[in-house]
């Protein structure tokens, strides 16, 4: 067993061409965020708790395995809306334990670990694995983060899509599905590196600073800002984009008047279809924004330098390579003359 644990974290070193190049031996052991999950065969019954985890199971063309989801900011990206229509949706935000297990799974994948965790708002990860089922969660959230302080967590080290390729590659290794992983693994660095190289071709201002607003608890309330080590952290200095906030939370709350004091020359703001804070609203944000008497008067607001983005983008997934996209498409229309 030590054997193929080895052998997985080697696998995982390769170039993405390389690494795929295998079938995966059966039984199987992953190290994933600190447990040991032992795989005899390919799972054949998947629920998703987070919407990252469905996606990229779409993706590796396993929506067949997958048989409920739940915790949804957006509608399903359009390639695989035919697919997901006949999947039972369990819930939009959290789903019961119950059911879950009542669908009886033989492996939950996991976007944020706070659903399914050490203080877990579905369960713990020994509850599954009381009833032999395993669970996977997204590398992307527990890799340099930390999530025992509460909320969202806490970065120890700057998010990079590294771990989002970490997350890929060991779910098709661990569905025998290798030959996908690698197509979109490589599909997603390309995208990578021709959104920076398209923004570092628009010689933007060295000083351009930015803030990205995901929602607020109450209307005119302190707003859930992107720290800087998250997803929303790396688009920006992917870019040579200031964050203007500083700190290493996920999703801090700001007050207002530190931002405006800030005074960022591009504001981002989520769009989603989530309704669980009155900012989760796109028009809700807007509005903010134009008739504060204060915040209209930010240099982004008053230049029009407002980007709306995918608020999945945001998150650490493979869609942040979108929000990478959507950036650099935005600032290539914006003039920062000064």
């Amino acid at each position: 067993m030590t054997f193929l644990r080895h052998s997985l974290a080697a696998l995982l070193l390769l170039p993405a061409s390389c690494a795929m190049a295998d079938t995966t031996d059966y039984p199987l052991t992953v190290d994933n965020c600190g447990m040991d999950m032992r795989f005899e065969s390919a799972p054949e019954r998947v629920i998703t708790i987070g919407q990252s985890a469905t996606e990229i199971l779409y993706a590796l063309g396993l929506s067949d395995r997958v048989k409920g989801t739940s915790v949804w900011f957006t509608p399903v990206l359009p390639q695989f809306r035919e697919d997901n229509e006949h999947i039972e949706r369990l819930a939009d935000n959290d789903p019961g334990f119950e059911s879950v297990v009542s669908r009886r799974p033989d492996l939950v994948a996991v976007q944020y670990e706070w659903h399914v965790g050490p203080a877990g708002s579905v369960a713990t990860r020994e509850q599954f694995s009381e009833l032999g089922i395993n669970t996977y969660i997204m590398p992307a959230d527990c890799d340099t983060k930390d999530n025992s302080t509460g909320g969202d967590g806490t970065r120890t080290g700057a998010f990079t899509p590294d771990s989002i390729y970490k997350g890929i590659t060991e779910l098709a290794t661990i569905f025998d599905v290798q030959a996908a992983g690698a197509a979109l693994v490589d599909d997603l660095r390309t995208r990578e590196q021709k959104a920076v190289a398209r923004a570092r071709s628009l010689d933007l201002p060295a000083d351009l600073s930015a803030v990205f607003w995901f929602s607020s608890p109450a209307s005119g309330a302190a707003p859930y800002m992107a720290g800087r080590l998250g997803a929303p952290g790396y688009m920006m200095k992917a870019l040579g984009i200031h964050n203007v906030i500083e700190s290493d939370e996920e999703w801090p709350t700001v007050d207002w008047e530190t931002v405006v004091r800030a005074d960022p020359d591009i504001i981002v703001l989520a769009r989603m279809d989530r309704r669980r804070y009155p900012a989760d609203a796109i028009a809700v944000k807007r509005a903010f924004l134009e008739n504060d008497p204060v915040a209209r008067e930010m240099t982004a607001v008053k230049e029009g330098h407002i980007i709306e983005m995918d608020a999945h983008a945001m998150s650490a997934t493979m869609r942040t390579i979108y929000g990478l996209e959507t950036l650099a498409d935005a600032l290539s229309n914006m003039s920062f003359d000064s």
